[in-house]
């Protein structure tokens, strides 16, 4: 007997043995035992949570049955249990019959279904069209974003395409270090050893084209082998059949041997989609035509389709068998005739008329083919004896005609066609103006119903001088269309009034103006609606048509002071000075408390040189607004910007004494310091900041004339008071953080800047200065990073934050962040003016140049994009090209710009325009790179 192994042993154990009965665990609970308990035990009644006592089970009888219950009750997945609605399994309507009744009432509900999906479908796919593009904004696809790149292999030339490596396994020693190949030519000795020894340049008729090693060779060993003798015959041979073939019988060459083959290449079909789509096409084409032969656009598609692949003589003798199925049908006969050469198009043309002697159609080609002009008014003069109420006709042969012919011409098309507008207004131009009255009358009487013959009558007057006429005609034309049931539509005769000022007749325009503008308008809506009205003329370029507006709007609301304004701003882009200052006249006569008019006044006669003028205007201004601050500021500017410092100081001390307010204290305080007065300056400014402590600005002056007289202890003490009462002031911030830094350390910096900080945690600026200071030399560039992420989480939709982001990344990665930064700030300056740079540093001049115009589009005040865009055209462009950014600089007036600020509002430069200061910021702002 075998004695047990120990891994059997170990194998035949059981692994509950020696372990723990789990939580809860009763023995023999899943055969039915139960422990014996008594009821002292368990209380007067059994526990519901107690285990079951099935000692007193039903018999075995009953628990078959019931078991087999059980069983019935299960799933049953025969297919004769499958019902169409309910599937396997019993339903509660499974034994009823389905009859008529219930399968119309399911084909109604499936009706209903369908309808409510189609109405929901435009609405699901429209939004599943918008899913997709916002994916593909956010997640464009390589192919998207090598686009630029793949647009710019245009350039490539053909060299560097050849220069370009193969890609090859860098792993691989082989490919890395390639060595030059090296072919050695045989010798023909070798050659005829290897062929069987000696053979022969003759062929046997009678021997196969068959290899050397078969059973009937073409070569016999009979001679020497020379290879170059066989080549020299075989090129013999082939000039000679190429000179029989290139000569006639009159011996004049008729083919070009050079040009053969293109000549065969461009009998090619140029087709080039997939043949079994042109079959299938040709067999459904065919059974069309076939199952009915007079439908017209079957025999069309039809010639098309050969005319695609090619076959062009099978197009012509198709779309011909289809115009002698269908010999009514312009449609087939005008294609029949696009398909023929020239000649064979006049006798299809021909053919077509003994059909259809009545369509318009086939006589305009019929003169279409005509090449001499006689032979177009000769088609045209019998086409009209067939169809003489065809104004299309009649147009076409007045336009081949001299101004003599025309008029007779017009004369009868008129007659034949009473009711063409236009027939009748290009007789009455071609006519006297006697002559033209007449025929516009006549016009009135068979077409009462259309403004432009009125409106024709009205040009007419006013060319001929008499003006009085055109409000007589218009105030008839506009009672005359009422009458006669005609809406008066005001955008159709504000396009009359456009159309009478393109043409000269600038009167005409201003009476339709008046006549119409009040026309379906509300009272309470007027004003708004004829100022729209004016600036919808001025956009589509009609300047006396929005004059006119803007005249009847002052006339109806003469204290309008917007009104006043608006027409001013337009005298001033669209006018000349005299309009301007025209207008401006009667302006403050009716609102002389509104400053802006008087001020606009004033300035237009100092740039006109004239300031005398503009200082009596400026006293008027006194006289109308006593103690008006603008109006201060503007005699003090006037008499600065000339020089009189005297005057203005003079000016400034009343005005101080009259209306002390914080920007006349400033503007005292600037003038001292422009002069370089600068005890003068702090006297006042200390002045000032023991009555307006909390104005931001008098603590900037303060403490940058302190910095100038480098007295540094006292600049930081102004900074650090500023900062406690004007603690919402950026730039004070930022002075107090340099200066730290300059005086102290940047440790002391970066704590004024997280204090600035925690005083306007809704503020980008701060950051931004947080991220400059680490990104200098004596700061932390990781720091940098980190906190321009932990900024753009709080600000996503900063510019200036993510333009300095942008250029903080490796070049490599800029043009991903510029995307990101499009994203999120789309018509933000500054992020469009980065997004140049970045086309600037990468040399695109045309996009760079694009970005730039766009840029300075949307924020004309913004005067970094102005130097930055002349400093570029100064690089890269012609000298128009500078002049025209200079003078769009000037006209925009920017104030605006961090590079543009550093200049504008240096004390140095507070003399100096538009255009000084443009040179000297694009002079001082870096290349990017």
């Amino acid at each position: 007997m075998a004695v047990p192994s120990a891994s059997m042993s170990t194998r035949n154990k059981k692994h509950f043995l020696g372990v723990p009965a789990p939580l809860g665990y009763v023995a023999g609970v899943g055969r039915g035992a139960t422990g014996f308990t008594t009821r002292s035990d368990i209380g007067p009644a059994r526990d519901a949570n107690d285990v079951s006592d099935d000692r007193h089970a039903p018999p075995p009888a009953k628990r078959a049955k019931k078991k087999e219950e059980e069983e019935e009750e299960e799933e049953d997945l025969n297919d004769s249990n499958y019902d169409d609605f309910n599937g396997y399994g019993v339903s509660l309507f499974s034994k009823d019959p389905y009859d008529k009744d219930d399968e119309e009432a399911d084909a109604i509900y499936e009706e209903i279904d369908k309808r409510m999906d189609e109405k929901r479908k435009e609405y699901r796919e429209k939004r599943l069209r918008q899913e997709l593009e916002r994916y593909r904004q956010e997640r464009p696809k390589i192919q998207q974003q090598f686009s630029d790149l793949k647009r710019e292999l245009v350039n490539v030339s053909e060299m560097d395409w050849k220069n370009i490596p193969e890609v090859g396994d860098a792993r691989n020693r082989k490919q890395r270090n390639p060595r030059a190949e090296k072919f050695t030519p045989l010798p023909d000795s070798i050659l005829s050893h290897n062929l069987g020894g000696q053979t022969t340049t003759s062929i046997d008729p009678s021997s196969s084209f068959s290899s050397p090693g078969s059973g009937g060779g073409m070569l016999t060993p009979t001679g020497d082998l020379d290879l170059r003798k066989i080549g020299q015959a075989r090129n013999t041979l082939m000039n000679v059949k190429l000179m029989q073939a290139s000569d006639s019988v009159e011996g004049q060459t008729v083919v070009d041997p050079k040009g053969y083959l293109t000549d065969l290449q461009s009998m090619i079909p140029t087709y080039g989609g997939d043949i079994n789509d042109i079959k299938k096409a040709r067999l459904l084409l065919k059974s069309v035509r076939e199952t009915n032969p007079n439908h017209p656009p079957a025999w069309i598609a039809s010639a098309r389709l050969e005319e695609v692949t090619g076959k062009l003589q099978a197009a012509r003798n198709l779309i011909m068998k289809g115009c002698e199925d269908n010999p009514m049908s312009e449609d087939l006969w005008l294609e029949a005739a696009r398909l023929q050469p020239p000649d064979t198009a006049k006798a299809v043309i021909a053919k077509s008329v003994t059909y259809i002697s009545t369509s318009v159609r086939i006589w305009i080609k019929a003169a279409d083919l005509e090449s001499k002009i006689e032979a177009k008014r000769r088609v045209y003069r019998k086409a009209l004896k067939l169809i003489p109420h065809s104004v299309r006709l009649w147009k076409a042969a007045v336009e081949l005609e001299e101004p003599e012919d025309a008029k007779t011409l017009l004369s009868r098309a008129v007659e034949c066609c009473s009711t063409s507008v236009d027939l009748w207004l290009a007789l009455a131009r071609l006519e006297t103006p006697d002559n033209a009255r007449k025929v516009l009358n006549k016009a009135r009487e068979n077409i009462p119903t259309d403004r432009q013959i009125w409106t024709t009558a009205a040009k007419l007057e006013e060319a001929n001088g008499k003006k009085h006429m055109v409000d007589k005609i218009i105030d008839r034309a506009i009672s005359s269309l009422k009458a006669n049931g005609v809406e008066i539509n005001r955008e159709h005769w504000f396009k009359e009034a456009m159309e009478a000022e393109k043409s000269g007749a600038v009167y005409t325009c201003q009476v339709i103006i008046k006549s119409i503008i009040g026309v379906g308008v509300e009272e309470e809506d007027r004003k708004h609606t004829w100022i729209q009205d004016a600036e919808t003329c001025a956009q589509q370029g009609a300047l006396e048509c929005a004059r006119s507006v803007y005249a009847y709007a002052l006339k109806i609301f003469p204290r309008k002071k917007s009104i006043w304004l608006r027409a001013a701003y337009f005298e001033k882009q669209y006018g000349t000075r005299e309009s301007l200052e025209k207008l401006l006249q009667r302006a403050v006569k009716h609102c002389p408390t509104n400053e802006t008019l008087w001020l606009m006044g004033a300035k237009s006669k100092w740039l006109a040189n004239e300031v005398d003028a503009a200082r009596y205007l400026l006293s008027l201004a006194f006289q109308a607004n006593p103690n008006s601050e603008e109006i201060w500021l503007a005699a003090v500017k006037l008499e600065s910007e000339n020089s009189q410092y005297e005057r203005a100081r003079q000016l400034l001390k009343k005005a101080r004494e009259l209306a002390p307010t914080p920007r006349v204290m400033m503007k005292s305080v600037k003038l001292e310091w422009a002069l370089n007065n600068l005890d003068a300056a702090l006297n006042l400014v200390n002045k000032a900041l023991e009555k307006f402590d909390e104005f931001p600005k008098l603590w900037l002056m303060k403490g940058q004339i302190e910095e100038q007289k480098n007295d540094y202890t006292a600049a930081l003490d102004t900074y650090n008071q500023a900062t406690k009462k004007c603690s919402t002031s950026i730039p004070l911030w930022k002075l107090l953080a340099n200066l730290e830094r300059q005086i102290n350390q940047i440790s002391t910096a970066r704590s004024v800047l997280d204090r600035g900080r925690l005083k306007n945690p809704k503020n980008p600026e701060l950051w931004l200065e947080s991220i400059r200071i680490e990104m200098k030399p004596d700061g932390v560039r990781n720091m940098a990073h980190a906190l321009m992420a932990q900024a753009l989480q709080k600000f996503p939709k900063s510019g200036i934050l993510w333009a300095e982001a942008i250029f903080m990344e490796p070049r490599a990665q800029r043009k991903t962040k510029s995307v990101d930064a499009l994203k999120k700030c789309e018509h933000d300056p500054i992020v469009l003016l980065a997004v140049s740079k970045l086309f600037w540093c990468e040399h695109k001049i045309t996009k760079c140049r694009d970005w730039f115009n766009r840029t300075v589009k949307i924020d004309p005040d913004y005067g970094d994009a102005w130097a930055y865009f002349y400093k570029f055209e100064l690089l890269n462009g012609t000298k128009e090209q500078q002049q025209e950014v200079q003078k769009k600089c000037i006209a925009a007036e920017p104030h605006h710009g961090e590079e543009w600020c550093k200049v504008s509002k240096n004390i140095a430069n507070w003399v100096l325009n538009i255009e000084q200061i443009l040179n000297i910021v694009a002079n001082e702002l870096p290349i990017p790179i």
